[in-house]
């Protein structure tokens, strides 16, 4: 495993990191999903990423129980904070008092008396931003956090949020958005002024949700079992989908072949090769597919592999930063990314 410094920061983690949105609590039964952690730990991975909302809060137990025992000082544990967890009005969004709680709630799910990363899931417009970065900024305090970051905010809000958290003597250290070789709307906005303002992004998706495993061919159904034929959670792949893209993705095939590569790691290592991202967070259902996946990790593309690329996807890429992922009213039912 090779180690990036996120952000502006001291605190390193791995380029790899092992997340759990679609599997543990939901489409995983836990002895899989704990098989599947020791994988990521036999392996070097270090960085554990998930939220409060990932299968109603369950997905946060199931972490903590997978890594109880482990050396806590060689780990990165990070969550986050904002979608609903509950049925009161106050239990959602970036109000002192729901940053507050659900951070206390997130520690004991974990088993840990601290969060290494935590992080807005989204930026809520309705309460000012003043509170929520002074009630992140009381929890680092506390001791309760150790750095800030924040998911899926465009360019003008992590700039506001990186001021206001120098104001307040705390860091801002990362962005987590959606980013591949098939979906590259951070490159126009985001990335730059993150790197101005001393932010890393750790993201996630960066199969496409397994579309750029090659596994889904154009013309033919979804492998059983796969997210695509996931009835929860197929909106998420949906737009991939369409027959011209997965006739552009399997014209990867021959370039990972060349390197020695399954489509899986060279989709992972391109997008490590842009220096903002300290890390690619996968997903896992069965420990090989940690082992595969992560041998990405180090991995170097040339300017001509990255050339070849981009003449391989050609028009299909999305680079629109006015598109929108993610609906809410889908997302408030627990598949946040």
């Amino acid at each position: 495993m090779e180690f990036r410094r996120l952000g502006r920061s001291g605190l390193n983690v791995s380029q790899i990191a092992f997340g759990n949105w679609l599997t543990h609590g939901s489409q995983v039964e836990e002895d899989s999903a704990l098989a599947c952690v020791q994988a990521a730990l036999d392996v070097g991975i270090t960085t554990f990423d998930t939220a409060d909302v990932y299968a109603g809060t369950k997905a946060e137990s199931v972490l903590g129980r997978a890594l109880a025992g482990q050396r806590r000082e060689g780990l990165e544990i990070a969550t986050k904070v904002y979608w609903p967890t509950g049925p009161g009005a106050n239990d959602r969004g970036l109000s002192r008092k729901h940053v507050t709680e659900s951070c206390h709630a997130s520690l004991r799910r974990l088993q840990t008396d601290h969060i290494d990363l935590y992080q807005a899931h989204r930026y809520d417009s309705t309460v000012p931003l003043e509170e929520t970065m002074t009630a992140f900024a009381d929890l680092v305090r506390a001791g309760k956090v150790l750095y800030l970051g924040v998911s899926e905010w465009n360019a003008e809000q992590i700039a506001a949020g990186a001021a206001l958290a120098r104001d307040l003597g705390v860091q801002l250290i990362s962005n987590q958005p959606q980013y591949s070789m098939l979906w590259r709307v951070i490159e126009a906005a985001v990335v730059p002024t993150c790197e101005q303002e001393g932010v890393s992004q750790i993201v996630w998706s960066p199969l496409a949700q397994g579309v750029l495993t090659g596994k889904y061919r154009p013309g033919e159904q979804p492998p059983a079992g796969s997210r695509a034929s996931h009835s929860a959670v197929g909106f998420q792949v949906e737009g991939f989908m369409a027959h011209a893209v997965l006739s552009r993705v399997q014209q990867l095939r021959p370039i990972a072949d060349d390197l020695g590569l399954t489509m899986a790691q060279l989709a992972l290592a391109w997008v490590l090769q842009n220096p903002n991202v300290a890390a690619a967070i996968i997903g896992a259902s069965r420990p090989e597919q940690v082992h595969a996946n992560v041998k990405a990790a180090g991995v170097r593309l040339d300017a001509e592999i990255m050339t070849r690329v981009d003449e391989a996807l050609g028009e299909v890429v999305e680079r629109d930063p006015a598109q929108v992922f993610l609906p809410a009213d889908r997302a408030a039912r627990g598949t946040a990314a």
